[in-house]
């Protein structure tokens, strides 16, 4: 009896999955066309446009900037988040929840009202354009992301192996870095996966804050639309969507090669 409505549930998240992908794989598709202007489905398939991409100097220089800020913002925020969350899960002192609230303000503010706001506040400090800025107010964006991981990720820790490890007398330096460190890996690779994809991404405030120097990927795809929608920028689409699904596959490698891991020690 309870098989066909599993059945029409799982078709149903399927149709959806596939609904949703849908306009990806145009993209994708589009990406390997041959004319000079975006048609689907493409009339010759060719691998030009990757060229152009991978060979135009303005294109690599704001891919590199865009992995720069990431790679600089994902270290900041899992390194505060990280901080944060253990403050939060192991600390004894009253408003907790109040100060996850305010934490998790950036998740709620719209991005343009923080950007306008970041925009006038680097203007007066001569900040606009620098790349270590912009990985911190990228970080900013992101530190509400790895929070929540981290959080669930420290109260999954068993409190009692830090407290047997200060009896046999570790002191807590070192039994946060021998030991909770090590148990939080999994939440803190995932955490730095998805502020890396937070910053990669992002546009509105890569906008107001980027320079000529410092243009992002993102940034630079909204200005080629704004002045010439060139097939390029399906090719750029596609590459973009490769390093977000390579990421994911990578933390979930991680996860399961963790979790394996911890099985067989509990075995």
């Amino acid at each position: 009896m309870m098989r066909n409505p599993i059945r029409i549930v799982n078709f149903i998240s399927f149709l959806l999955c596939m609904i949703l992908i849908a306009p990806i794989l145009i993209v994708v598709i589009m990406s390997f066309g041959q004319s000079s202007y975006m048609t689907f489905p493409p009339q010759a398939f060719s691998l030009s446009w990757y060229g152009e991409f991978f060979s135009s100097s303005e294109w690599m220089s704001s891919l590199l900037s865009s992995f720069i800020i990431a790679i600089l913002a994902s270290l900041i925020a899992t390194t505060l988040g990280f901080l944060g969350a253990y403050s939060l899960v192991r600390g004894d002192y009253g408003n907790k929840k109040l100060l996850i609230s305010f934490c998790l303000l950036p998740l709620i503010i719209p991005t343009i009202i923080t950007a306008v706001a970041l925009y006038f506040a680097s203007v007066p400090l001569e900040l606009v354009g620098s790349k270590l800025w912009i990985a911190i107010c990228h970080a900013m964006l992101a530190i509400p992301v790895v929070l929540l991981i981290l959080i669930s990720s420290l109260q999954n820790i068993d409190i009692s192996i830090e407290r047997a490890a200060e009896v046999f007398g570790a002191s807590k330096r070192y039994t946060f870095m021998h030991i909770v460190i090590p148990l939080a890996i999994p939440g803190i690779l995932s955490s730095l996966f998805f502020s890396f994809l937070t910053s990669f991404d992002e546009l509105i405030v890569s906008l107001f804050l980027s320079g000529l120097e410092s243009e992002t990927m993102p940034v630079r795809i909204w200005n080629s639309l704004l002045m010439n929608m060139e097939p390029v920028i399906a090719a750029i689409s596609t590459f973009l969507i490769a390093v977000t699904v390579v990421l994911l596959l990578l933390e979930l490698l991680v996860r399961k090669s963790r979790a394996r891991r911890s099985g067989m020690a509990g075995q």
